[in-house]
């Protein structure tokens, strides 16, 4: 498998771990428009162990899925370290540790954003991912990061007192998405806490949390002076955000959305997906997509209603045809 250094820089932008989304060809997708590394969807660390259905599915990859960043969660410190290193053993270099989803299911198991609200069994956690990885590879370099919010619930930012007890114990980079976890996505994203981390570490912060558009991403950027951002709903609804930003931080106008654009844009992930999971799970992958690719044309709104029942991959084909006459709506 091929390995190589993770990249943090401005023009280096990376795809978030998105459940249910940030799946192999949605990767190799983003790729081809500019992602400089990915991360996957979180995989249980237990899961791994004992035979939790679809966890080989969320560690899929192959050539040219490259930098790659394999997501954990759990709750138990030695669990996190042997996943780690069995994961190395099968090829894998970096990882993160998920300290930062919301969702009650995970939030129950005392794993996720749960972990915020105890600090000492989250730094026991990094600890013992990174002696992990270190003794499983040893001449490689592995890195491990960690994915936080800001803290459990408002008002204080457990994450600024947590971050640097991370690094010493061994954490490479922290990825701040600057919500609470009650917030879930309600509200804004408290991009001054990501600046005020950056001054905190050593070690890089990468930056997430609305991030729409590249002109999000660049504003992030001059704002916080994080190393670099991380895309997650911009990308889904146009996975150039990538190649976008690259072109905006080097002076370049971006480009709007056109029907022949997110015509071919479709007709790529449809190849993608058939090469990658030619199973009835990657059609049903392209009934959600092709909605979001469509939202900002005119004169969508029926196309996109009738994806969500799409049937075969003619159904997909014919939904880009016609997207291809469509025009890019206009801006308010």
């Amino acid at each position: 498998m091929d390995t190589p250094d993770l990249p943090f820089s401005p023009s280096a932008p990376w795809l978030a771990p998105m459940a249910g989304f940030s799946d192999l060809p949605f990767r190799m997708l983003c790729r081809e428009n500019g992602c400089a590394a990915a991360v996957t969807e979180m995989l249980s660390a237990k899961g791994l162990f004992f035979g939790s259905p679809g966890t080989s599915r969320l560690m899929a990859t192959c050539p040219g899925d490259a930098p790659l960043v394999i997501q954990l969660f759990g709750s138990e410190p030695d669990i996190l370290a042997r996943a780690v290193a069995w994961l190395a053993a099968r090829g894998f270099r970096h990882f993160d540790l998920n300290a930062g989803c919301p969702v009650p299911k995970v939030a129950k198991s005392g794993a996720g954003a749960a972990l915020l609200d105890d600090p000492g069994l989250l730094v026991e956690i990094v600890r013992a991912m990174s002696d992990a990885a270190r003794k499983a590879l040893p001449d490689a370099s592995p890195m491990v990061g960690v994915k936080l919010r800001l803290g459990v619930r408002p008002p204080k930012p457990v994450c600024l007192e947590i971050g640097p007890r991370l690094v010493e114990a061994g954490a490479s980079w922290l990825t701040l998405h600057p919500r609470f976890a009650t917030q879930g996505y309600c509200g804004r994203s408290d991009w001054t806490a990501i600046s005020r981390l950056v001054r905190l570490v050593p070690v890089p912060i990468m930056a997430s949390g609305d991030l729409w558009t590249a002109a999000d991403g660049a504003a992030c950027l001059a704002e916080t002076g994080a190393a670099g951002v991380m895309f997650a709903r911009g990308a889904l609804a146009d996975p150039r955000i990538f190649s976008d930003l690259r072109a905006l931080l080097e002076g370049e106008e971006v480009r709007v959305p056109s029907g022949p654009d997110m015509a071919a844009l479709i007709r790529r992930h449809a190849e993608i997906i058939r090469a990658l999971d030619p199973s009835p799970r990657g059609l049903l992958k392209m009934r959600t997509a092709v909605p979001r690719y469509l939202k900002g044309l005119e004169g969508s709104r029926a196309l996109r209603a009738r994806m969500c029942g799409c049937r075969s991959w003619d159904d997909v084909e014919a939904a880009a045809e016609e997207a291809s006459r469509l025009s890019p709506a206009a801006r308010t």
